[in-house]
Order: C-alpha cells, then sequence, then structure tokens
C-alpha cells in the first residue's frame, strides 16, 4: 500500500484542530481511558483502519488492558468480557459510526442511558466522532501502519 498524501502537511490547520480535539478527550473530558480505548478500538475495526487498530491496541495494552479484553472488542456481542456499560458504548459507537444505516436506534440510546449521564453521552459521541475522522484521513489517504516484527 502506498501512502497518497500526507493530511499533516498539506493542511497542519485541520490536523491542529483534531488534535485539540483529541487532547481535550484525553486530559479534560472526565471520561475513562479504559472506555476510550474501547469505542477507538472498535470504530477503528468498523472503518478497516489497520492505522489505528495497531495504534489503539497498543495503546490498551500499554494501559493495562488484558490482551483478551482488547481480542474480543470485535466480537464483542458474543463476548462474556465485557460488562453492561461497555455494551451500551460499544452499541453506541456502532450505531455513531454505522449512522447511514443505523439512524442511531432509540434501543442503542437508552442503553446509554441507562448507564452514563447525558454529559457523558455528548462527550462519547464526540469522542466516536473524533476517531472517525482519523479512520477516515488515515483510510482516505492510505497511512501505513507500523510493522513491529513479522509473525
Amino acid at each position: 500500500m502506498t501512502a497518497r498524501l500526507d493530511y499533516i502537511k498539506a493542511a497542519p490547520d485541520a490536523f491542529q484542530a483534531v488534535l485539540a480535539l483529541e487532547q481535550y478527550l484525553a486530559s479534560q473530558s472526565g471520561l475513562e481511558p479504559r472506555l476510550i480505548h474501547l469505542l477507538k478500538l472498535r470504530a477503528s475495526q468498523i472503518n478497516g483502519c489497520a492505522y489505528c487498530v495497531d495504534m489503539h491496541t497498543k495503546e490498551a495494552r500499554k494501559d493495562g488492558l488484558s490482551e483478551q479484553w482488547i481480542a474480543l472488542v470485535s466480537v464483542w456481542r458474543e463476548a462474556s468480557i465485557f460488562d453492561d456499560r461497555e455494551r451500551a458504548l460499544l452499541g453506541w459507537t456502532e450505531a455513531l459510526t454505522r449512522i447511514s444505516t443505523s439512524g442511531a436506534p432509540d434501543t442503542d440510546y437508552a442503553a446509554m442511558q441507562a448507564h452514563f449521564s447525558d454529559n457523558e453521552i455528548a462527550k462519547f459521541s464526540v469522542a466516536i466522532g473524533v476517531i472517525n475522522i482519523w479512520n477516515r484521513l488515515a483510510v482516505g489517504f492510505r497511512t501505513p501502519h507500523a510493522i513491529d516484527a513479522a509473525a
């Protein structure tokens, strides 16, 4: 795969704007890092973003999340490792990432309301939007992921 465009160099002001949102979510939003890892990894899987799946898997591992928890994100509906809060967020992440087909159903929103405040729901929705921006940049411009070691 050949990279198409270095979007950071092509539009540094746009990159900085998205990065500012990312930094807010990481340091000022008050959202649990574990849940941010969860939504980033799931949205990146849905969007087929190898760069972001690689990055967010490594970040989740670095922050102490288990290999099993990380590996089962892609099959979360069948995996018993995820609690009700995580399941609500995974469903909402899928609904917003696939919004053109999901329409963000009331059932997914109700699951979020059962576990999170309005403030948290709004912030998680921003986080889902931000990872979808990164996914679109990385996939659209064919940003290659690192290769750490051969299998």
